[in-house]
């Protein structure tokens, strides 16, 4: 059995201890807000916190996230009032959809370590994630907007 915490819950699971957790999340937990995209850790779509950190689900397996606490863009908020998630809407960032839980996540990490990001820090920090519509100014934008709304 593997336990760990996702999204506030304690979960046991005895899934192959080789299931990376990406597949685990959006197969046997549901929770499909987090997305593949190249698998390779370079693209972002699949980030998630573990232990509050931002990091690739696509690169986890289950058997390295043991006790763990994982978070998920569904356990930002169960209402979508995260000042990140008002703010990516209120910056129309969004046209496709697909990265953009996993930018939010990177840059929920962000703002929980540095709350008044400079637009360089925030450009350097979210070079992890790769948006095929290139809306990185709005982007930027909207975490501009959620730190100021966060203070």
């Amino acid at each position: 059995m593997i336990s760990f915490t996702l999204n506030g819950s304690k979960v046991e699971t005895d899934a192959d201890p080789d299931t990376l957790l990406l597949m685990y999340l959006r197969e046997e937990a549901g929770l499909t807000g987090t997305k593949y995209g190249c698998g390779a850790a370079v693209c972002g779509a699949c980030m998630v916190h573990m232990n509050g950190s931002s990091t690739f689900s696509c690169q986890l397996k289950l058997s390295q996230i043991e006790g763990m606490d994982i978070k998920t863009i569904e356990g930002l908020s169960e209402d979508g009032s995260h000042p990140l998630q008002k703010a990516w809407i209120a910056e129309q960032v969004p046209q496709c959809g697909y990265c953009q839980s996993g930018q939010i996540m990177r840059a929920a990490a962000l703002l929980s370590s540095n709350p008044s990001p400079s637009e360089s820090e925030i450009r350097n920090w979210m070079n992890t994630n790769l948006c095929r519509c290139s809306t990185y100014n709005r982007i930027v934008k909207a975490i501009k907007r959620a730190s100021e709304e966060m203070k």
